[in-house]
């Protein structure tokens, strides 16, 4: 089999980062579906994974440690550089790899989407796509909610743990700061949201569920920094 190339690689590493541990095998539908795209076979495509798991500080161990040379130097290219890694790895998932070579503001608008497209599977994929909150399970309904907004950091714009998992409503909640994360993940409800005349919904939807645990990724862990911004301006 010939070696992989630069292109094949960013496309493996792309998956990884949605791919828990757990799901790195050749069964899992995504590694069949890049397999069949690469013209690979999702065995390899599976241990792929592996290696960069092994290379992943974050794992601790886990994964196989047969990384080529190649491969350490794609993770190294690429360690902590998720918007680098999206411009270079989603427009191989396009029908046309090829930029758009148009007006600056289209340009800009693709590049946005490529962008968000890969911080979505990559939170989402973390999470088994189920809401952090409830466990809700359909795609539709999630939304990949950054921490500290796109607006407030360009560092951690697509930094997957700098996103949660939460379906519409807690999305919004949360990007309104009226609901946040203590230190050890329960859920905190704002002081103003409890000023709310009360309601069914209210109760049911927030105050019961105060003090819950959100159910973490199993990739991905939320930055304990990147909470405390948020947990900070929480609406009184």
């Amino acid at each position: 089999m010939a070696r992989w190339t630069r292109d094949q690689l960013l496309l493996a590493l792309n998956l990884y980062h949605q791919t828990p541990f757990g799901k790195q095998h050749s069964s899992h539908p995504p590694i069949v579906k890049l397999a069949e795209r690469i013209k690979r076979t999702p065995s390899a495509v599976a241990m792929k994974l592996s290696n960069f798991t092994f290379l992943d500080p974050s794992e601790g161990g886990k994964g196989l440690s047969g990384a080529s040379k190649t491969d350490r130097e794609i993770w190294d290219e690429f360690q902590g550089r998720f918007e680098a890694l999206a411009d270079a790895s989603e427009p191989l998932l396009s029908p046309e790899s090829t930029p758009p070579t148009g007006p600056t503001e289209i340009k800009a608008l693709v590049k946005q989407r490529r962008h968000q497209s890969f911080f979505r599977k990559a939170v989402l994929g973390s999470y088994g796509n189920r809401c952090g909150i409830t466990g809700l399970s359909i795609p539709s309904l999630l939304r990949a909610s950054h921490i500290i907004p796109w607006s407030e950091s360009e560092e951690h714009r697509l930094n997957p743990s700098n996103g949660l998992c939460l379906s519409g409503t807690y999305d919004l909640a949360f990007d309104q700061f009226l609901i946040s994360f203590d230190q050890d993940l329960k859920l905190v409800i704002s002081e103003q949201l409890k000023s709310e005349k009360p309601n069914h919904e209210i109760t049911r939807l927030f105050l019961e569920k105060e003090g819950s645990k959100l159910l973490l990724p199993e990739k991905h862990l939320p930055d304990s920094a990147c909470l405390t911004w948020h947990r900070t301006r929480l609406k009184n």
